[in-house]
């Protein structure tokens, strides 16, 4: 039984996941995530409670993938670049997923667990200006925004990077290597290292 429990609440979440990722909170049915889920209605709001508490749960899912499959490294902030360029370029639902977020949540209801994330991740940025690896001329919060916006702003879950270059998708390496480049600089360094591919 428990087995079976787990195994529907699995396919509640996968199917979810493609009903927010392409219509959002407002627009997504409850009917269409239980039929593609093959579970029952009524299973859904036992297991989750409402349709929003649904979609925070498959948010914190994917959230929590990032969080420990791509661990931030301070002194090679470049390297850690690349690896969400990647991550993102190979889990576009997560963008897609914060978009809808950022746009029909109500406004101070950060993302689950994302505030601590994000706060752990600033400290580790301080820790490497004060080590020296890092530069001190941004703020360590404004040096992870930016590093974080110029990863993901040319997956093709965030259009604005192909709008400016169409021909974007044909050019990932180039595309990935200018990423670590454009961090480096910011970190007011020499190109540190370009991290391992996330697989």
């Amino acid at each position: 039984m428990i087995k079976n429990a787990e195994a529907t609440r699995e396919r509640i979440l996968a199917a979810a996941t493609t009903e927010f990722s392409a219509h959002g909170i407002a627009g997504a049915r409850v009917d269409r995530i239980a039929r593609e889920a093959r579970a029952n209605k009524n299973l859904i709001y036992v297991y989750f409670g409402s349709k929003e508490a649904l979609f925070a749960a498959v948010l914190e899912r994917h959230l929590r993938r990032v969080y420990d499959t791509v661990p931030i490294t301070a002194e090679d902030l470049p390297g850690y670049a690349g690896r969400i360029f990647d991550f993102c370029l190979a889990n576009p639902e997560l963008l897609r997923l914060m978009h809808w977020s950022a746009l029909e949540r109500k406004e101070g209801s950060p993302p689950p667990g994302r505030t601590a994330a994000t706060e752990a991740k600033v400290k580790a940025v301080a820790k490497g200006q004060r080590e020296g690896s890092v530069s001190r001329e941004l703020p360590p919060a404004f040096l992870l925004t930016a590093a974080l916006l110029v990863a993901s702003a040319w997956t093709g879950a965030d259009p604005f990077g192909i709008a400016i270059e169409p021909q974007a998708a044909r050019h990932l390496p180039t595309i990935r290597k200018a990423v670590t480049k454009a961090v480096a600089l910011l970190c007011g360094g020499p190109s540190q290292g370009t991290g391992k591919p996330v697989r």
